[in-house]
């Protein structure tokens, strides 16, 4: 495969992203909504968001051809993400994690993730990481992003973000938990943005000493966020805190990391490395503050990414400036706050009843066989992207 050309969208960032890249199945317990399916996972969304808000956004994953991956392709395909990179070799089943929303006692919507099949209870596909023996025709391919962005940490990842953070680009970080501490503090020195949950401090504490980014973000849920700065236009002394914006309705919150997350990349992330040095105190505001108003907007929709499929994209930079403004009150009252649906999840498990309404024959969707998760096959490992 050759070198994508960026001559083409000289004037348009691009960002490649690797890490958990997802089948999400949703099942709201509280509607009983039949079962909806949309691409997911931490990397997968964020790409995913930086396309619709016109970034070249090129994900790095090792997706198969099996009925999962096509489904999850087809969803990212719909929103202008660039899959050249998604099927690395060796090749591995899509992961898939199942959404359930339910309703509390006190009547607020909460959220779980599981990681069976909720009818016979069989394990679901998990993530593997790119292999290093990737990393050199990734970098051939696609040279130049203008961010970088990872969510899992593994030697492939640590290798990309090193080559990347050299050749100008943008490392973003978000962990999804501590991983290896030698491998973390490797790749630490090579991040200039690090994005992490409250709920991971006791995994995270102690780990900064060893090397500060320019920027740290530590998310704290219906809070905000508190976050600290070491660019030397924009410093703080310790931590500052951002409170969450307020809204009527609240849904479902899945999603809202990422959609900060994207929105701080998009307003801060467009020059690269460079330009993000040069960051003002009111370009920082601003960013944190346009990631804070697009999390608290999704909030409002079933899933992830669910107010992309039910509002235009007129109306949501309108929104998304109300809420900035602090006119909550205003929102337009969403026409879905359910997502539309698209389709039903079948596990292939031997026996599981959601086969039954299934069609002879039907296609695998990455289930294990058993309550074990797959390893992963080999046959292609002389290839490092394969054909799409």
């Amino acid at each position: 495969m050759n070198s994508i050309s960026l001559s083409d969208f000289s004037d348009v960032p691009v960002v490649a992203g690797t890490g958990l890249v997802a089948l999400d199945v949703v099942i709201n317990h509280g509607t009983g909504a039949p079962q909806k399916v949309f691409a997911g996972g931490t990397c997968g969304n964020v790409l995913t968001i930086l396309s619709y808000l016109g970034w070249n956004a090129y994900p790095i994953a090792r997706m198969d051809q099996d009925a999962a991956s096509k489904r999850a392709l087809a969803d990212l395909k719909k929103w202008g993400v660039r899959t050249e990179l998604t099927q690395c070799v060796p090749s591995g089943t899509t992961p898939v994690v199942i959404h359930n929303i339910r309703r509390a006692p006190d009547g607020h919507n909460y959220h779980r993730f599981t990681f069976t099949c909720p009818n016979c209870g069989a394990w679901l596909p998990g993530f593997k990481a790119v292999t290093t023996s990737s990393v050199e025709q990734i970098l051939s391919i696609l040279p130049n992003p203008k961010v970088f962005f990872f969510d899992r940490l593994s030697r492939a990842a640590t290798n990309l973000a090193k080559a990347y953070a050299g050749r100008g680009a943008l490392v973003v970080f978000e962990p999804s938990g501590l991983g290896d501490p030698k491998l973390f503090r490797e790749v630490l020195p090579h991040v200039h943005i690090l994005k992490y949950s409250n709920e991971r401090l006791n995994e995270m504490s102690g780990l900064h000493f060893t090397h500060t980014p320019l920027l740290t973000i530590e998310t704290l849920g219906s809070e905000g966020l508190r976050y600290r700065c070491n660019i030397s236009t924009c410093k703080t002394e310790g931590w500052r805190s951002l409170g969450a914006f307020g809204l009527e309705i609240v849904t479902d919150t899945a999603g809202a990391g990422d959609w900060c997350t994207a929105g701080i990349i998009h307003l801060l992330g467009k020059d690269g490395a460079a330009g993000f040095s040069r960051t003002s105190p009111e370009d920082l505001r601003q960013a944190l503050n346009f990631g804070q108003a697009m999390a608290a907007w999704n909030c409002q929709f079933e899933s992830a990414r669910g107010g992309m499929y039910v509002m235009d994209k007129k109306t949501f930079h309108r929104e998304i400036n109300k809420i900035q403004l602090g006119n909550v009150h205003k929102l337009n009252t969403p026409v879905a706050k359910s997502l539309p649906e698209a389709g039903v999840f079948r596990c292939s498990a031997p026996g599981c009843p959601s086969q039954k309404n299934g069609r002879k024959g039907n296609r695998r969707m990455g289930i294990a066989r058993n309550p074990t998760r797959h390893s992963t096959s080999t046959a292609q490992a002389n290839g490092v992207v394969a054909s799409a």
